[in-house]
């Protein structure tokens, strides 16, 4: 089913509900755009929006106590009368009793919250766009690493797990292990989370599965994080050509979304959870306009226009 259901908005946000009871189970929002209904309780409904959640702040709490019982129950009604899947009120306003009297009748569910208008919009519309956005579930492990989402995918059994663990024993963070949620939420971000049922868990071959959280403390874990890079380990191979400068960025795309990637070729001896936080430190640093391999290109140009100057010479 489509949609994000209403009971977990109200949990997520910790909102108040005035009806308690209504089964909130089947009410689901479908949109992550909101609407104040300032001109609806007016009785302007050309062009209302019904399919999305309605917002009550103090204009509109206030224009609707100053009505007469016979003019509210008049809009009351006609507004509760659209398929409206959620009402909130803010500033801990109380809707009055005819209006929740309409609303059971109408099954409409009401939550509040004591955040101001303007605040809990912008935190609906972020939370609701997180909730909707178009989800993909991914075979990899995603860590914190000095601030970058590092997403780490290769084939079974071929370390990826074993770099996690390095990396939270050297203070970072695990958010996910084997199994990747990914979400979109714009053009230009992309959130990684964990499935409730292996949060914080990491599976070793020959150990089993240990709690992360439980081992070395909640500051080496996170719920989400935003995918910056991505590092795919490989079986190293004598005949294959890796990239040994970096000048040109590869890339791979989830949800239509490019993100940069870097193939790590595994043998014995490599420190996997080294060349990971090097891999991090060293996007961050490009993010910031710093290029080593540009730069060193830059130096090898110098050099030979140096050195040609003083063979005309």
């Amino acid at each position: 089913m489509d949609g994000v259901a209403v009971s977990k908005i109200m949990q997520i946000m910790d909102l108040k509900n005035y009806l308690p009871d209504m089964e909130l189970k089947g009410h689901r929002i479908m949109l992550s755009d909101v609407n104040r209904p300032a001109l609806q309780l007016s009785g302007y409904f050309e062009h209302f929006e019904q399919s999305r959640s309605q917002i009550i702040g103090t204009v509109e709490y206030t224009y609707l106590q100053q009505l007469d019982e016979k003019r509210k129950e008049e809009i009351y009604r006609q507004f509760m009368a659209y398929d409206i899947p959620c009402i909130f009120f803010c500033r801990d306003l109380q809707p009055d009793e005819l209006f929740l009297k309409i609303a059971m009748e109408s099954n409409i569910p009401i939550l509040g919250t004591k955040r101001s208008t303007s605040e809990f919009m912008a935190e609906l519309i972020y939370v609701l766009s997180e909730q909707l956005a178009p989800c993909i579930t991914i075979h990899g492990v995603l860590v914190d690493v000095y601030g970058e989402g590092l997403l780490i995918m290769g084939e079974s059994g071929i370390g990826k797990s074993e770099a996690a663990l390095e990396l939270v024993k050297r203070g970072h963070r695990l958010v996910t292990d084997d199994v990747v949620e990914i979400r979109k939420i714009n053009e230009h971000t992309l959130i990684g989370t964990s499935p409730d049922i292996t949060r914080y868990f990491i599976e070793l071959r020959g150990i089993g599965i240990i709690d992360v959280k439980t081992l070395f403390g909640v500051e080496c874990v996170k719920e989400k994080q935003q995918i910056d890079l991505v590092i795919k380990l490989e079986d190293w191979k004598k005949e294959n050509e890796y990239d040994r400068l970096g000048l040109e960025e590869e890339y791979t795309e989830f949800l239509g979304n490019k993100v940069v990637c870097h193939s790590l070729p595994i043998r014995p001896g490599r420190n996997l959870a080294v060349i990971c936080e090097a891999a991090a430190v060293n996007h961050r640093q490009k993010k910031m306009g710093y290029n080593a391999a540009q730069e060193l290109y830059r130096r090898v140009q110098e050099n030979l226009t140096k050195g040609n100057d003083e063979d005309d010479e």
